[in-house]
């Protein structure tokens, strides 16, 4: 496989210039390639979700899937781990998952993404999820955390089914608060693609913070907030109308204690939901989501959320 593989196809101006400078001043290209591969389909003795397929390349791997959920024993967790703690400068990253046949899943990582100062060149991530008919999927990433003088583009494809239902959450923290790193880092760019089977587009989401041009904490962007969560439910047109009725009660119930602003909004022709958060801290907004996730899960599922278990 090509670098190309690896890498975004449109990677946007704002990103490209680091590593245009990085030549100008004869920098060497440096970084890793990783890649994790994944295909998970209900197993038709078991009733279980299972990984049918899977190929990992370091710095990504997995651990093998567990079942935490006695009221939906069906469903696969899945913890994607990467042991060399973050992403660092000229890294390319891809992460492809395809779910078929019915299956449960609930995707989170291991801890944090950290995106690590750079001298030149960017980091990247693809992230490509396929969704095949009847097929449910959680994907709950932690926080990520961009480091000084970091440069960091994701660049996610999620291709649902009109018949199936992907919850996508991302959460931008200000940086290393605790060593004095807030809003320092370059720029934090995302770019969400979404379209059903047929690959007719559902929406374009872009979330592009680069502190150091454009001040973040003032009204009309961040204002006294620091953190940025979102969350994408990708559904049924038929569960729309209870679930966002539910999800802006509960984000009332927060915004009274003044720990956060957020909102939701339907997505176009009425094919999912979208929820921005602001937030203080980090606990705040993953409270959210999980409530979020909770939420969405007992509409469409019947079933209960515990929450993301780790070590």
């Amino acid at each position: 496989m090509t670098i190309d593989f690896y890498a975004p196809r449109n990677i946007p101006p704002e990103i490209e210039m680091y590593l245009k400078e990085s030549r100008n001043l004869g920098a060497v290209k440096s970084g890793k390639v990783g890649i994790l591969q994944l295909k998970l389909e209900r197993d038709p003795g078991t009733g279980k979700t299972v990984i049918r397929e899977q190929y990992c390349r370091v710095p990504l791997f997995i651990q093998r899937a567990i079942y935490l959920e006695e009221t939906l024993p069906a469903m696969a967790y899945v913890y994607i781990i990467s042991p060399s703690g973050g992403i660092l400068q000229g890294d390319r990253y891809r992460i492809d998952i395809r779910l078929s046949n019915n299956a449960l899943a609930h995707v989170t990582t291991q801890g944090a993404t950290r995106i690590y100062k750079m001298e030149k060149n960017y980091g990247t991530q693809m992230v490509n999820i396929n969704l095949g008919k009847g097929s449910y999927l959680e994907y709950i990433p932690d926080q990520i955390i961009p480091f000084r003088n970091s440069r960091f583009y994701q660049e996610v494809e999620l291709s649902v089914h009109d018949n199936a239902t992907m919850i996508y959450s991302e959460t931008i923290v200000p940086g290393r608060v605790a060593s004095g790193e807030k809003f320092v880092y370059d720029i934090c760019y995302i770019k969400t693609i979404a379209k059903n089977q047929s690959g007719k587009r559902r929406f374009i989401d872009i979330v592009k913070l680069d502190p150091k041009k454009k001040a973040l904490t003032v009204d009309g962007i961040l204002g006294n907030f620091d953190i940025v969560g979102t969350i994408y439910i990708v559904t049924k047109e038929s569960y729309l109308k209870d679930v966002q009725f539910n999800i802006n009660v509960k984000i009332k119930e927060f915004e009274v204690e003044s720990k956060l602003s957020g909102g939701t909004s339907i997505l176009p022709a009425r094919q999912g939901i979208i929820v921005r958060i602001l937030g203080k801290t980090t606990e705040d907004v993953k409270n959210l989501i999980f409530e979020v996730v909770r939420i969405a899960r007992n509409q469409i599922l019947g079933a209960p959320f515990s929450k993301i278990r780790k070590a």
